[in-house]
């Protein structure tokens, strides 16, 4: 790869492997039926990690890699920090208002009992601010120190804090103290409760998205080969923490960190290797230059036909006959495809005519 190749800010493999996590967020977040979600797409009930939990850490390290690529030569020309840093907190900060808007929307059509103010998109927000300002005011080498403070300390801070079930651990407990009501589960016979984005393990979502700034870095200065190995190294590091620190999702420990990371890193490699060096077609890049307006049409549109009643009629009058011939999983799944086929369609038009709609 060219040296201006390498310090584009812009590459199709990135913009692919962004597109086709939203499409699989879109896909895994909208089952025709809830009772009958077809077995591939479930996450794992608490420990453990199913190809479906791989899709969030996937976008949130396209995150830090999308950050090295578009501040990284800047940085390198010395140009000013404070109208970058500026620019990263504003936007984070409408990606966090965009998140909190459309949680109060579902909570007002789908007349929900608390409005939830943490979710997929404030995390997108706050681990993009928080990476950003790291690449606008460490060195390499302090970011690295950073990624190990955080995988070490968030895990000294959950072993310590008692057991990892999802009723003792360190974070739930925090959420049901800092959240209450207002977290995703709660049981207020009991006090318990859990935020798959609470708070505490945003730690480990930032050290996701910490470890795709530093992969972004590898990737812009043509270092494939260290692209790879720091995946392989990743995936180790991470299977052999597992007998201390499993991997989970919900908690985002550190081995889901290692684990998740590497398969990315190498994700990473192999799409810009066929895409970038040798041509192949970047799929996913129609949703990948319209991520988190898809995501968030596609939630808004979610919303609305559940507020209003007709998300149900339309499965079964659409797919009800799929459910009779195939059962309902098949029928569910096919629910999910075909609602991220119409989204591509329109991720297609606005691409097409050059519509960029940017948060």
């Amino acid at each position: 790869m060219s040296a201006s190749a390498a310090a584009s800010p812009r590459l199709a493999s990135v913009d692919a492997l962004r597109g086709l996590a939203v499409a699989a967020m879109l896909l895994v977040n909208n089952p025709g039926d809830w009772g009958h979600v077809y077995a591939p797409l479930e996450h794992a009930a608490w420990h453990g990690c199913t190809p479906t939990d791989l899709i969030f850490p996937f976008f949130l390290f396209i995150v830090g890699v999308s950050i090295a690529l578009s501040l990284g030569g800047r940085i390198e020309r010395g140009d000013a920090a404070a109208p970058m840093r500026r620019t990263v907190l504003e936007r984070a900060l409408r990606i966090v208002l965009l998140g909190l808007a459309l949680h109060l929307l579902a909570w007002w059509l789908m007349d929900k009992p608390e409005f939830r103010p943490m979710g997929v998109l404030q995390r997108i927000g706050l681990c993009f601010a928080l990476t950003g300002l790291a690449a606008l005011s460490l060195s390499a080498r302090r970011q690295w120190l950073l990624l190990l403070g955080l995988l070490l300390g968030y895990a000294a801070l959950l072993l310590w804090g008692g057991p990892l079930s999802k009723e003792g651990n360190l974070a739930s407990r925090l959420d049901a103290a800092l959240l209450g009501r207002w977290a995703y589960e709660w049981q207020a016979a009991t006090g318990q409760g859990h935020d798959p984005e609470g708070i505490l393990s945003t730690l480990g979502a930032l050290a996701t998205c910490l470890l795709g700034l530093r992969a972004g870095e590898l990737l812009r200065r043509g270092g494939r080969r260290a692209l790879a190995l720091l995946g392989l190294a990743a995936l180790a590091l991470g299977w052999a923490w597992t007998p201390w620190l499993p991997l989970n999702k919900q908690l985002w420990t550190g081995s889901f960190v290692l684990w998740t990371g590497g398969w990315a890193c190498l994700a990473l490699a192999l799409a810009h290797e066929l895409v970038d060096r040798r041509g192949w077609p970047a799929l996913g890049r129609s949703f990948g230059v319209n991520a988190i307006a898809a995501y968030a049409g596609a939630w808004m549109c979610t919303v609305l036909l559940e507020g209003f009643g007709l998300m149900q009629p339309l499965y079964a009058g659409g797919f009800g006959w799929l459910q009779r011939a195939l059962g309902p999983e098949q029928a569910s799944l096919a629910f999910a495809l075909a609602f991220v086929l119409v989204w591509a369609l329109i991720v297609r038009q606005l691409d097409r005519r050059r519509i960029y709609i940017k948060v």
